[in-house]
């Protein structure tokens, strides 16, 4: 059976529902980076160069800020930082020439990107 109220009290009403709902959308968008952040990191080490290994492995996600709606997070190399920008876009060899880059941060960024908007898409319609 629903609940009746009057005219006075539906302002209160509407305003508490509201809230409820953005606290609930907050809660599902913040599931949805964090998912994201985990994807990028996993395709990043399954596609990133492989010598010894190291570098793949040195990729981390963290959360750098979180409040009551929303939050961000940085997918990193942890301890090979200075190779990323070099194994992704190529570099110059010492004796001349160069090094062919090997894209794998650019396309695990676009399928989390691609990721996040499904999951937010989702979590607010259902």
């Amino acid at each position: 059976m629903s609940k009746g109220i009057s005219i006075d009290e539906m302002a209160g009403a509407i305003e508490k529902e509201l809230i409820e709902y953005r606290e609930l959308a907050a809660d599902e968008l913040k599931t949805a980076v964090k998912k994201a952040g985990k994807t990028a990191k996993s395709d990043i080490n399954k596609s990133a160069p492989v010598r010894t290994g190291k570098y793949a492995k040195s990729w981390r996600m963290k959360v750098v800020e979180e409040s009551s709606v929303g939050i961000g997070v940085t997918v990193y190399s942890s301890s090979r930082y200075m190779l990323a920008h070099l194994l992704e876009n190529g570099h110059a060899k010492r004796n001349g020439g160069r090094v062919a880059g090997e894209r794998h941060i650019g396309p695990a960024e676009e399928h989390a990107k691609e990721q996040l908007i499904g999951d937010i898409e989702k979590a607010l319609k259902g």
